[in-house]
């Protein structure tokens, strides 16, 4: 049986502790979709596109792996591509206590599409979108956060 699962999120931008999810989240499925979502709870720093270009660079030619732009509940997006799981990344106990409380939300909705929490590593546990912005917002250097090679567009502010 070829199972698919969505990871979800505005990944503005993509960092090393979502690679390390992506990455462990492809040992339990066949395929990942990236999803690249519209939080209206924030503003964008990068652009949709930069963002899609930004995690384009860093998956390379990983197997596996495709990437959606989407602008719907996430449970929508899920039915759209026929996906019955749906994969977060956690850093911490606040992150864990949101993503649960999501994850039962998305469950009454949506009882066939299950909710797959991944602690991320602890050698990124420390690393934020937030943080990864402020650092570049202010000139510093990003290379501890974001995977190698990686070159950053312009952002939006």
């Amino acid at each position: 049986m070829y199972i698919r699962a969505l990871f979800p999120g505005s990944f503005d931008p993509f960092t090393s502790g979502h690679l390390n999810i992506l990455q462990r989240a492809l040992t339990m499925f066949d395929e990942v979709t990236v999803a690249v979502g519209i939080n209206q709870d924030k503003r964008g720093f990068f652009s949709m596109e930069q963002r899609m270009d930004i995690i384009r660079q860093i998956i390379g030619d990983l197997k596996g792996v495709d990437i959606i732009k989407y602008d719907t509940l996430t449970i929508d997006a899920c039915r759209e591509l026929g996906i019955h799981h749906i994969v977060r990344g956690v850093r911490n106990m606040l992150d864990f206590e949101n993503e649960r409380a999501i994850a039962d939300a998305n469950r009454r909705l949506a009882p066939d599409i299950e909710t797959i929490i991944i602690p991320t590593a602890q050698e990124f546990a420390h690393i934020s979108s937030s943080a990864v912005r402020d650092i570049i917002k202010h000139g510093g250097d990003t290379s501890l956060f974001l995977p190698s090679g990686i070159i950053l567009p312009p952002h939006n502010g």
